[in-house]
């Protein structure tokens, strides 16, 4: 794990030119020059952490953990398809909430995942996070065929200082 930098344009294209998981289709990159213009907006953020492979420090996805006073971070995470099931995102995760619970004084985390998005509602659980509710059509990503809106069921993970430390 590391601050982004502008050599992460490639891999940042990679995962967000067709995002897989709707969440994300908001930041979907259309070439190399936006992806570029993100990855360094990235790096000048303490939002983002990027997840890069040990020996190549190749970009194969991303954390963000975004702060909510006093002491509560939203997390997330987003990961290219080609390396998904390797537990590179359970490591970063792992990492990351030790980082906010034991160095930034987080109290409390959250996630919100699609109820269709099994993968990352395995690795809350894998973390250690709970179900704290189910908000029926919370939001929505994209839009039917024709235009309009397609309402996500979304859940609500959460896990607080003491039961990561138990």
């Amino acid at each position: 794990m590391r601050k982004f930098c502008a050599g992460d344009a490639e891999g940042l294209l990679a995962y967000l030119h067709e995002p897989q998981a709707r969440c994300f289709l908001s930041l979907r990159l259309g070439d190399l020059a936006a992806a570029e213009a993100e990855a360094i907006r990235r790096g000048s953020s303490d939002e983002h952490v990027a997840i890069a492979l040990r020996g190549s420090d190749r970009l194969i996805g991303d954390l963000f953990a975004t702060h909510e006073e006093p002491d509560t971070y939203a997390v997330g995470w987003n990961l290219d398809a080609a390396h998904a099931g390797a537990g590179f995102a359970h490591e970063a995760a792992r990492a990351l909430f030790s980082h906010l619970f034991e160095e930034k004084g987080a109290r409390r985390l959250y996630a919100y995942v699609e109820v269709d998005n099994a993968p990352s509602r395995r690795l809350c659980e894998k973390l250690g996070m709970r179900v704290e509710g189910m908000f029926i059509e919370f939001v929505t990503f994209t839009g039917a065929p024709d235009g309009t809106p397609r309402y996500e069921d979304t859940m609500q993970y959460a896990i607080l200082r003491r039961e990561w430390a138990s």
